[in-house]
Formats: structure tokens, sequence, C-alpha cells
């Protein structure tokens, strides 16, 4: 395909969705729902990069025609890896896939930027609207390197739907539907890992300190058990996450409070001012006068502790909670507002907590 038009006004810029497919043929349900909700196939378009050479997931992809473009790996050779690794050959798999099709789509279509999804999400109606809104952002706040459709504790009862407006700020590399610019592919590219990606995107080399957006209800679900990771998060997390069902008009909203600046203003002194309680008096639902209230961990042990005693993600990579921000964890329990967080003299992450 010729490259995108070269558009300086950012709201008219081409992002494509680089669907990630490999042998499942239920990559329709993702395709259906990419081409029901997209406003415009010019601005969006659909590319679907194939890895495996699964002939029934060929069939599927090929059965869409025009609407979308089917690219396919061409290399799918066996991976030498470690003897300890032999059961990871998998995630070293998808590394390469992962690195060839980003590969294709900035340099050789040279897109701008790209929205990158599995064959195994289902998107939201609003899907779009948000990565349209939320693309200005990434492009003039270089404290962020990411926006993500999904909200790591995103669980039907520790959501609030009716703020399904609410977006945040996160340390955490969340992936599962998200956005990158072309530069960061520019950066990564060179130091591409063999094997575990997502982990090691999450690593303070890659990171830097930068952050990413989120919402409050996720944009995506994953509907995906059978895959390389075998459900194990699945049954536990992931078959529970709620996908926002209405729509929500982000280019119309203002969005500036997450600029790192106004967020740090705004949201830190939201979070220290809210009343602390003890986790006893969360789960017996007790001093529900309060609103939004503080829930103080004091290091790795509590915060796990914690995590687990209210049915947040409690697994930390390079240090980083799932979903947090400087340490803090935004989530609902019981129907109220609940941060889980560090002391206010916060001084950064301790990689060494895993």
């Amino acid at each position: 395909p010729p490259p995108p038009p070269r558009l300086t006004d950012p709201t008219g810029t081409v992002l494509p969705v680089l669907v990630m497919a490999c042998d499942r043929s239920t990559v329709r349900r993702c395709l259906d729902k990419l081409l029901r909700y997209r406003p415009s196939a010019q601005r969006f378009p659909v590319i679907v990069s194939q890895d495996c050479g699964h002939a029934e997931t060929a069939r599927v992809i090929a059965s869409y025609g025009d609407a979308v473009a089917h690219i396919r790996q061409p290399d799918l050779s066996d991976i030498p890896v470690p003897a300890e690794h032999r059961k990871f050959q998998g995630y070293y798999k998808i590394a390469r896939h992962y690195r060839w099709a980003l590969g294709q789509v900035f340099r050789t279509f040279r897109y701008r930027a790209a929205i990158v999804v599995e064959d195994d999400l289902e998107v939201a109606p609003d899907f779009f609207e948000y990565f349209q809104a939320t693309f200005p952002l990434l492009l003039a706040d270089r404290s962020l390197w990411c926006v993500s459709a999904w909200n790591d504790n995103g669980k039907e009862q520790m959501v609030d739907v009716g703020q399904a407006e609410l977006l945040y700020r996160t340390d955490f590399f969340p992936g599962l539907g998200w956005l990158l610019l072309a530069e960061l592919w520019d950066e990564l590219e060179p130091k591409w890992p063999r094997a575990f990606w997502d982990d090691w995107m999450r690593q303070p080399e890659q990171r830097r300190d930068r952050s990413c957006l989120r919402p409050e209800v996720s944009r995506t679900m994953t509907f995906g058990r059978k895959g390389v990771s075998h459900g194990q998060f699945f049954d536990q997390y992931l078959k529970f996450i709620k996908l926002n069902d209405r729509f929500v008009p982000f280019t119309q909203l203002d969005l500036s409070y997450l600029k790192k600046e106004e967020y740090e203003r705004s949201f830190l002194p939201k979070v220290y001012a809210a009343p602390e309680v003890r986790v006893e008096e969360l789960q017996g639902n007790r001093r529900r006068e309060l609103g939004a209230v503080r829930l103080q961990y004091s290091g790795r042990d509590s915060f796990k502790a914690f995590a687990k005693a209210l049915g947040l993600m409690d697994d930390l990579k390079s240090g980083v909670p799932r979903a947090g921000y400087r340490g803090i964890v935004s989530f609902v329990y019981r129907g109220r507002r609940v941060y889980l967080a560090p002391p206010a003299d916060w001084t950064g992450y301790d990689p060494s907590w895993s």
C-alpha cells in the first residue's frame, strides 16, 4: 500500500490498527468489532499481521477482502532457545512477530503512530474515539510513551462505570490495545528482546520514568483463554474485566488534566488528602461517611497483602504495581473510591520488588 499522507494536523493523522494474529480463527470476533465501530476506513486502516501460517486463520482474514490489509510474517522457522526455555518457544515467536510487524508499519508503510491489538481482543464502541482524543496528548507530552485501552484492575466491581470518561496516568505498561508513536519504535527496535517483550518494556531501562494513559473502564476485553500463557491470568482476572459499553465523546472533552504537571498538581493532593483507613475497616464496610479513602502500604509485603485482601492484581514488574502511578493504585471497593498508596514521601520504585 502507498504511504499515508503526511498530515500536520494531529486530528487528521492516520492511525492504523495493527492486529497481531497467529492461529486463532476467532480473530473474526476481533475484526468484526473493529470494523463495526471504526468511524473512518481512511483514518483507521486495519492491518492484520499473521504469524504461524495457519491456513484456517488465513482464510478468515482473507474473507474480509479489501476491508483489511493482510500481511504475513515470512519467517516461520523455529527459534533456537536455551534448553530451560524450551517451553517458552511461543514467547520467542511472539517477540519476533512484533518486531517484524511493527517494522512493517513504521518502516515500510511509514505511519506516524499505530494502535496495536491482538487477535483475542474485543473493542468498545468508543475505542477509536478514545485513541483519537489521546493521540495529541501523546504527541505533546514527552513524559508519556503510550496510551492503553486497558485497566489491569478493571473488574466490574472495582471500577466506577458511572465515570466511564475518567482517565489516568500509569507507570505500568498495560498493553492490550495500545498506541505508540513512530519515534518510540525508533528507540526500541535496535534493542528489541528475543522473548517476553511486554515485561521487557516494563524494565526501567526501557520505560525511563515515562507513563502511559489508561481508562477507568477498559476499552478492550480479552476472550482468548487459549494462548501461549495457557490461561493463567484469564480465569482469575482477565475474564472479569468490564468492557465499557457507553460511548464517551472523548474528542469533545478537556483532557489537559492528564498532562504531567497538571496531573501531579491535582491527583496527588487528592490522594493524600483522602482520610487513611485500615484494611479491616474497608473489608468491614465501616466509616462509610468518609467518601474516598486511602490505604497506606509500607513495603512490598504489605502492598501484596493488601492487594490480595482486596482482589487487586498483586504482581509487580520491575517494582511497579499494575495500574500504579507513583506507587498509587486507584480502584473501587464496595462502591467507594480507594487509593492504595505508599507514604507521601515516596522516592521511586524499587526494581527488587517482584
